[in-house]
């Protein structure tokens, strides 16, 4: 286990609801190879806030990686949806074109 993830489990045991740790540590378990921590940590901090643009980017980024492009879809799909409903028309663009990349 990397030193990046130790440090973030510790912070999280302060502060185990913080979105910003939780969407570090998915980010550090992708960039380790673990899908199945990043993936889960990605939901959890959806399900904690669902308004957490960048976490449908970053989830939608790892299902592309694994060939699950109907969920990458999905997710994207979602978070275009949040992020219109909270005016965020820069994530909404950014989730769209990627949408796009894999839609046409």
């Amino acid at each position: 286990m990397s030193t990046r993830i130790e440090q973030l489990l510790a912070f999280l045991e302060e502060s185990p609801a913080d979105n910003f740790l939780i969407h570090a540590l998915a980010l550090e378990y992708a960039k380790a190879g673990d899908f199945e921590q990043a993936k889960a940590c990605f939901k959890k901090n959806l399900e904690l806030d669902s308004k957490y643009i960048a976490t449908y980017y970053h989830l939608g980024k790892l299902y592309e990686n694994k060939g699950m492009e109907q969920e990458a879809i999905e997710t994207y799909r979602a978070g275009m949806e949040v992020a219109q409903a909270i005016g965020d028309q820069h994530a909404f663009s950014e989730l769209r074109s990627v949408y796009e990349e894999l839609t046409f």
